[in-house]
């Protein structure tokens, strides 16, 4: 909703999104982060199930409530605002540059889940702020680049509702997902090294 409502007030959306974002992610940890341990995100999900912090069958449960959630969330921004607001929160690449985009997408969400992955077992207090705000650094660096999605089901949901689905979605899901273990692998890479 934050994107249409920057669209809607003729706010840049370089500006608004990326705090609508965190601030976003930082409500949804305190109020809800306790029920799954702030599974938000499938790439989060998918991280947490290779550092088996999370079992197969609730990783698989995690992410059909994430794109249930998401699909939900565009659902209710097409009842308030129609299809073009919808529309207007696909995630896009510039023309042309889908290669850079993937890459992009994988690098920041490898960025994003190293943090979380270390955060939470370092230093659980800080989580709930650090997480956000890295997620905010992550939207002013990634949106003129990939859109900055990180999270498949966040882009897979406004391409179903909006009517915008095509084969540049696949920049929003495997790019996260690869991402997402590569973050994994330099987390496990740093954290075996250090107990050495």
């Amino acid at each position: 909703m934050t994107i249409a409502a920057a669209g809607m007030m003729g706010v840049s959306v370089l500006i608004v999104v990326p705090f609508g974002f965190g601030l976003g992610l930082l409500a949804a940890i305190h109020s809800a982060g306790y029920v799954s341990g702030g599974h938000f995100n499938p790439a989060v999900t998918l991280a947490a199930y290779l550092d088996r912090r999370t079992g197969a069958q609730d990783a698989l449960l995690y992410v059909v409530a994430q794109v249930i959630g998401a699909i939900a969330a565009s659902g209710l921004l097409l009842l308030i605002a129609g299809q073009a607001a919808v529309q207007g929160t696909a995630n896009r690449f510039p023309e042309g540059k889908m290669t850079e985009a993937v890459v992009v997408e994988a690098t920041l969400t490898a960025i994003f889940l190293l943090v979380i992955l270390t955060i939470t077992k370092r230093s659980p207090n800080h989580a709930a702020f650090a997480i956000p705000l890295t997620l905010t650094a992550i939207h002013f660096a990634g949106i003129p680049f990939s859109g900055a999605s990180v999270n498949p089901a966040r882009s897979l949901a406004p391409a179903l509702i909006g009517g915008t689905i095509d084969a540049s979605i696949l920049v929003y899901i495997v790019g996260p997902l690869v991402g997402g273990a590569i973050g994994w692998a330099l987390y496990r890479a740093l954290e075996d090294g250090s107990t050495r």
